[in-house]
Order: C-alpha cells, then sequence, then structure tokens
C-alpha cells in the first residue's frame, strides 16, 4: 500500500509542476492606465492567449483564483466557481461548476465565460476546456509567496484589474514584513512540522514552507525533503519537531505515535491554521496564515497592531473588496472573517481543503486509511 501511494503520489507532483513556465507582466505596480486591451500572454502550459477586450465573464476552477479575482476588485467579473470558493460573499449567487473531482466543463461551458482562469491545480481540466472551445488561461504553480505576487498580477492584467492588483500585493507584502519584524524578536527559530497524515508532510519547495519561512520558523522537513512525502516512523521522530502545526481536522494527531513521541507531543506544543488558508495560494490565504501563525508562536512578540489593514496600502482604486476595513484575521479556531467581509465565514462548505495538491493528497490518504480498514 504504502509503494502504490509514494508512487501515485509521486506523479501526482510530477504533474502538478510540468510546463511550469513564467507568466508574462510581473510588475505589482501597474496601474489602470497599463492595463490595456488587446493582450496577450503565454500561460504555464506555453500557450499565447490573447484577450481582446476586458472579459466580463470569467470562470475560475480553483478557489485561489477565485479569492484572487475577489481581493483585486473583480467579482463582478466572476460568473462560475467551485464549491471551496463557497467561503467568499456572494459566491452562492454564482454558478458551481465542481464536479466530483475537478470542474463539470458543461457547467462551465453553461456559464458562457470569455475567459477560464485555471490555476496549477486544475492541470487536468484545461484541454478538455480548450476542447470545448472556451479560452482558458492556465497560471503556473506557486510554490513561493513571490509566485503568488506574480500570478496576482496576471490575473488582474488577464482581467483588467492592474491596479487591485497591485494594492493586494502591496497589502500582502506589507503584512509579510511585519511579521518577519515580529520573529526577528526571537532568539531561535521554532522547529514545526506540518504533517497531513499517514506520515505525510509538507517539505522544501512547497507553498507551505514559504510560509512558514515568512514567520521565521524552521520546517524540519524541509532540511532533506521536498513536495509532500512520506516519511518512515523513524525519520519523524528524528526529525523531532518542537510544535505541530495542525489544522481543523488532524490536531488529533499529536496525541498519536510517532508524534506523540516528539518534543511537540511530549509538551503538548501545537499551533492550529486554517486548512483552506493553507492550501489555497492567494494573498488573503498568505495574510491569514503569517498573523495567524506569527500570534500562536510569539505570544509575547506579536500583538494585534502587527497587522497592516488594506487602507494603509490603498492608492485610491475601487477594489469592490471592502478588505480595507478588517480589522485583521482571526485565528482558525475562531469565527474568521473573509476577503470582502467583516462577518463570520460561511459554513456551506467554506471549510473545504480547496482544489489543490495538498487536498489531493490529503483525500487519497483517508482514502488509504479506508482501504487498510477493509484488508
Amino acid at each position: 500500500m504504502r509503494r502504490f501511494a509514494t508512487l501515485f503520489v509521486g506523479l501526482l507532483l510530477l504533474v502538478s509542476t510540468v510546463g511550469v513556465a513564467p507568466a508574462a507582466a510581473t510588475s505589482t505596480q501597474t496601474t489602470a492606465a497599463q492595463c490595456p486591451f488587446p493582450v496577450t500572454l503565454t500561460d504555464a502550459t506555453g500557450t499565447e492567449i490573447t484577450i481582446e477586450e476586458r472579459p466580463e465573464r470569467v470562470v475560475t476552477t480553483n478557489p485561489s483564483a477565485a479569492q484572487t479575482m475577489w481581493e483585486i476588485g473583480g467579482r463582478d467579473q466572476v460568473v462560475g466557481l467551485t464549491q471551496y470558493a463557497s467561503y467568499l460573499e456572494g459566491a452562492d449567487s454564482r454558478t458551481n461548476v465542481s464536479a466530483g473531482f475537478g470542474v463539470n466543463v458543461e457547467k462551465v461551458v453553461g456559464t458562457n465565460p470569455d475567459l477560464v482562469i485555471a490555476p496549477n491545480a486544475s492541470s487536468g481540466d484545461v484541454q478538455a476546456l480548450r476542447d470545448a472551445g472556451l479560452k482558458v488561461y492556465h497560471l503556473p504553480a506557486a510554490t513561493s509567496i513571490e509566485d503568488i505576487s506574480e500570478k496576482t498580477t496576471t490575473v488582474g492584467r488577464l482581467t483588467g484589474n492592474c491596479e487591485g492588483a497591485g494594492e493586494a500585493n502591496a497589502w500582502m507584502s506589507a503584512n509579510v514584513d511585519a511579521v518577519e519584524n515580529v520573529s526577528a524578536e526571537t532568539e531561535e527559530s521554532p522547529k514545526v512540522l506540518y504533517p497531513l497524515g499517514d506520515g505525510y508532510v509538507a517539505a522544501n519547495g512547497t507553498f507551505i514552507n514559504a510560509l512558514f519561512e515568512a514567520v521565521g520558523a524552521d520546517n524540519v522537513a524541509a532540511r532533506n525533503h521536498t513536495d509532500y512525502p512520506p516519511l518512515s516512523d523513524e525519520v519523524l521522530l528524528q526529525l523531532d519537531p518542537e510544535v505541530l502545526v495542525l489544522t481543523e481536522g488532524t490536531t488529533g494527531l499529536v496525541n498519536q505515535e510517532p508524534y506523540a513521541s516528539t518534543t511537540a507531543g511530549e509538551t503538548n506544543s501545537t499551533i492550529v491554521l486554517r486548512t483552506r488558508d493553507l492550501n489555497q495560494p492567494a494573498p488573503r490565504s498568505v495574510v491569514n496564515v503569517v498573523h495567524n501563525a506569527s500570534r500562536q508562536l510569539y505570544p509575547e512578540q506579536y500583538n494585534e497592531d502587527t497587522y497592516v489593514p488594506r487602507s494603509a496600502v490603498t492608492t485610491g482604486a475601487d477594489n469592490s473588496t471592502d478588505s480595507s476595513t478588517e480589522t485583521g484575521p482571526s485565528s482558525a479556531s475562531t469565527n474568521a472573517t473573509e476577503p470582502g467581509t467583516n462577518s463570520p465565514a460561511s459554513t456551506t462548505g467554506g471549510n473545504g481543503p480547496g482544489f489543490t495538491v495538498v487536498a489531493t493528497l490529503l483525500a487519497i490518504v483517508a482514502a488509504m486509511s479506508m482501504a487498510r480498514g477493509r484488508d
């Protein structure tokens, strides 16, 4: 079973990184005057995509792209999104294009989109959507905060929201800088580990590891491992994390072996982050994670004034997200505010993991566990 899972995950990770090409238009300072149409950009498949005029009808095949559209002021253009983006304000008035795994091509076609934005985790849907006659821009994988900034700029350029994209990136960067100042006050970096279950962990070369680096944490799995590898109990004990990073559905891991016998388990040292924030590489997710992680890792150094509101970096554009009125990200264990709202998150699928490599891996782990139960 482990050999099968390892092979499957290896193939999954290979697919997730194939065809990653740099997107054009990487400046986060682009203004509306520099956002003319037509525009031609080359996507992650190496395909040149030309947008003749500002698209009025946009479908996102992954929640990270939907979240980005909300943050840059493009929510009114979105006519279709997936179930894992249901937490976004107004999402229930858009067409849910989700299928059992990926998106339903017929539902996407039915929205009559001018543009389909497909993040890396939706790579399996791109050709089918193009075969259906749709214009699809496939975004590259994001394994760093810089990648997220570039993707945000690209989405802004494709949809005519350049100024909003620049402001979202400036807001994200300002908050990353703010929490880096918090961790700089500590003498030693906390040694953390993010277990996904069945020995799988988040290691180097991942969006999640980039978030740990941003908050000054030492991801022990990133020292000698990359991507999302399965590690033996012996290796996990040797890594000996001081703090386990857990999510809503994995809090019990701290009491299970081998984690219970690590320093983190023996001292019951954990932090809890929200699954979708770790799974959706987009500006709001970055801001939520770096603040919620810093708040828990450095309780003596962190204070609520560390948060940089959107209003502090807004240059005057109407972003239609109202995120400038927020008071900062809430802890994962409390009612949290979402992009464009000051109200508690929706519970209609809002805590779903998002359709990403990590979410797929979690599904595989769950399937393996059920399979073992039938043996």
